[in-house]
């Protein structure tokens, strides 16, 4: 059964469907936003490998296969380059593409960041459709319109907010995905719980092992209450001016332990906002934002849901506490060179802390790293 999430901005609205067999429902899908009916899709090696010819068949039901053009993409957060997004342009450029026809990101955050950015500025915006085949894509990055690459000042720091005009979120492609993306997913479900609704962590504690071994029931609940949760956020504030900054939560310290080891595939995006959570509730906690009992649940739930919590022994330790500072400082939610935090009151009271206390940050990540 299809569930949608209706994603309310205006006229910039969309949905995101979640269920089983979109792909082959894909072209009657995707139909109303393809007048030309020319689809660019964009993906990458793996997903290629074991997804193409089902999207594939799902489009040419629809549009012919002679109407489809498919650009294939080296996987992994290397991909997210000045360099790919110069290649991918003038791949379309070279195939003529107009700014009526339709451009569909089809993979993880990767491909659906360099995709839509790529569809923001090709011809000055041509209109996309998400199909995340991760499960952290499909709760996160594939919802909001945000868009970017890294560049060697840090990652995502160059983008646009690009809103899709649909999101098919298959839950059948997640069969094919390892234990440990579907971990990394789980972080960005079980985070929505810890910002604003404790009920949902509650839940998440006792059905995290259900989603993570895939169970059909679990996964459709974690999806949904994951996407309607950010899509309320984004609703609120699209732009990231002020409440969606909360989805932020654990990112700074992630991103931080991410640039650290060079975005090496030995610590992934999802297994830094795992650590990173567990780091932020630790701060609350030393703060006196949040109670030790809250951050000591947080902690002891990540980790049994696999997360490694303690950074000494993440890959890519030791970490400088020194450098992880300048890492976050230079965040893109930084002002001025203050470093701004989400932290948390309790379990579901997540909170902005801009300008955050830099010797009290400093001191923490040196106990932090410390072995």
């Amino acid at each position: 059964m299809t569930q949608t999430v209706h994603v309310n901005l205006g006229a910039r609205s969309y949905d995101v469907c979640i269920g089983p067999g979109l792909l082959a429902q894909a072209g009657a899908l995707i139909a109303p936003f393809a007048p030309t009916k020319r689809v660019f899709v964009v993906t990458d090696e793996n997903v290629a490998r074991l997804h193409r010819d089902a999207l594939a068949a799902g489009l040419a039901a629809q549009f012919g296969e002679d109407a489809v053009r498919f650009f294939v993409l080296p996987p992994g957060e290397e991909t997210k380059s000045f360099a790919h997004l110069q290649q991918l342009c003038s791949q379309l450029l070279q195939q003529d593409i107009s700014r009526r026809d339709l451009i569909v990101a089809f993979g993880g955050g990767v491909i659906g960041d360099l995709a839509g950015f790529t569809a923001s500025i090709v011809k000055r915006g041509v209109d996309f459709v998400q199909i995340p085949t991760t499960l952290l894509s499909q709760v996160d990055s594939s919802v909001g319109g945000k868009t970017a690459i890294d560049v060697a000042e840090g990652k995502n720091m160059v983008g646009a907010i690009h809103q899709p005009r649909l999101v098919l979120a298959d839950m059948d492609v997640l069969a094919t995905l390892p234990p440990r993306e579907r971990r990394a997913g789980y972080a960005e479900i079980v985070k929505i719980g810890l910002i604003n609704d404790a009920p949902f962590f509650d839940w998440c504690e006792a059905n995290a092992q259900a989603v993570l071994d895939g169970d059909p029931a679990a996964l459709s609940h974690a999806i949904t209450t994951a996407v309607a949760a950010k899509a309320r956020i984004v609703e609120a504030d699209e732009r990231e001016e002020g409440v969606r900054a909360l989805l932020n939560l654990g990112h700074t310290f992630a991103h931080a332990l991410e640039a650290h080891g060079g975005y090496s595939t030995d610590l992934i995006h999802g297994e830094a906002v795992g650590a990173g959570m567990a780091l932020a509730f630790a701060h609350s906690a030393e703060l006196g934002l949040c109670s030790a009992d809250a951050a000591a649940r947080v902690r002891a739930h990540l980790e049994a849901a696999g997360f490694t919590t303690d950074i000494t022994k993440l890959p890519g330790a030791p970490f400088a506490p020194a450098k992880l500072f300048t890492l976050m400082a230079s965040d893109k939610k930084a002002e001025a060179g203050a470093v701004t935090l989400v932290l948390a009151r309790a379990i579901g009271q997540a909170l902005i802390q801009k300008r955050a206390d830099a010797e009290a940050l400093r001191a923490f990540l040196a106990r932090e790293t410390k072995t």
